[in-house]
């Protein structure tokens, strides 16, 4: 046998034993860091099995104002491709830890930027139908430039997101054509943009922001509140499942006492449950909640 001979075959074993089928390397997987878990269920939906995504805020027992980082949420960004966070000051130590950590080819995905929310606004930007379609089509676009030979790929999965978001939005749609006006309140602005979208009047706006800021509500703002429920004015207590305290249990029970349906929402997506089948499910219960006080 030849040299040259001996080298292809070398190379055959060689290629043989890597896999090689004839066609591209495959590429390492893209490393994205979504500060909650609902941006990395989203990452893990447009990019499937050609990114790595871990999630900072992921466990939906935890109170995400209660947040601290640690060395390990450090670590995590180190490594990190892309990362997704929500911004508003909702998350305001993501951008303190990727100004300590600066990687010339990382870039950030802030979905207060896509959708034009600033400092001050509600930051529970998740539940604002605008958002994830946003950031799932600017991930999808970042995608296509790292990782072009899977562009087909990604533009695949954006569309099937796309498509499953846009039956839940015909269901926000199909609450607000039956109950738009519907008086409704809340401890927390949690679900506000997602009450607003289904043409809620929302009560007891002031009250919320105080609470979600650990400031105390006035005795005017936490009378109003009482007397809403009391009243049954309000058809609908939404409450943050993640942070109760006396002042939410004590709320909760004068709404039970008054017949005013209590409905449990969060701020991380929930164990098991997908965007699709939590955002579905809170609709669907919404809906129901409605449905029984015709």
């Amino acid at each position: 046998m030849s040299a040259i001979s001996k080298v292809l075959s070398i190379l055959a074993v060689a290629l043989a034993l890597a896999g090689f089928t004839g066609t591209a390397w495959a590429a390492d997987p893209v490393h994205i860091v979504a500060a909650e878990n609902f941006y990395g269920d989203l990452a893990e939906q447009i990019g499937g099995s050609n990114v790595t995504v871990t999630s900072i805020l992921s466990n939906p027992d935890d109170d995400p104002h209660l947040f601290e980082t640690s060395a390990s949420t450090a670590r995590a960004l180190a490594g990190a491709e892309i990362v997704i966070y929500n911004g508003a000051d909702y998350d305001p130590w993501m951008d303190k830890l990727l100004s300590a950590s600066t990687a010339p080819n990382r870039i950030a995905i802030v979905a207060a930027d896509l959708i034009g929310a600033k400092s001050g606004d509600n930051p529970h930007l998740w539940y604002n139908p605008k958002t994830l379609p946003a950031v799932a089509s600017k991930l999808a676009a970042e995608l296509e430039k790292r990782d072009p030979a899977n562009a087909v790929q990604y533009r695949a999965n954006l569309a099937k997101f796309d498509a499953a978001f846009k039956e839940i939005l015909k269901k926000v749609a199909a609450v607000k054509a039956s109950f738009g006006g519907t008086p409704v309140t809340a401890t927390e602005p949690v679900f506000g943009y997602m009450a607003e979208a289904m043409g809620f009047d929302m009560l007891n706006y002031g009250f919320q922001v105080a609470t979600m800021n650990d400031t105390e509500p006035s005795p005017r703002q936490v009378a109003d509140f009482e007397e809403s429920l009391k009243s049954g004015k309000a058809k609908i207590l939404f409450y943050n499942s993640q942070v109760t305290d006396d002042t939410t249990t004590r709320l909760l029970n004068i709404a039970k006492a008054g017949n005013v349906k209590v409905i449990g929402v969060t701020e991380t997506e929930p164990k098991g449950k997908t965007i699709e089948t939590w955002f579905s499910e809170q609709v669907d219960e919404v809906q129901e909640a409605l449905a029984g006080q015709k």
